[in-house]
């Protein structure tokens, strides 16, 4: 994972806006009920089966993905700030962290 000044991480900026809330870490769209409302959602990656939890979300952090990848589309369409192609996020983001997703700049920031 590359930290950039020990502040944040970058990947690719798909969906436009800010978003800060507690990090969500999850790992399959069952563990949905971990997310409340409001909070950023991280996935690895993310398939039709994961667009409920997106009406919960305030913003969309994946570990794969490009502007064309199904959390990118359906971010979009929900008007989530979103990052993706953030490599080890996963592991790189503590659940309950704060975070801010720059869906402009395609950065999170860690808090």
């Amino acid at each position: 994972t590359v930290f950039y000044n020990n502040k944040y991480l970058e990947g690719v900026a798909v969906a436009a806006g800010i978003a800060k809330g507690k990090a969500r870490l999850i790992l399959y769209p069952e563990e949905g009920n971990k997310l409340g409302p409001g909070e950023i959602m991280i996935a690895p990656s993310t398939d039709p089966g994961w667009t409920p939890l997106f009406l919960k979300a305030s913003g969309l952090i994946m570990e794969t993905g490009g502007f064309l990848s199904r959390g990118a589309i359906v971010a979009r369409e929900y008007g989530l700030p979103a990052v993706v192609n953030v490599p080890r996020v996963m592991r790189a983001i503590k659940d309950g962290q704060m975070v801010v997703v720059d869906g402009y700049q395609g950065k999170v920031f860690l808090r």
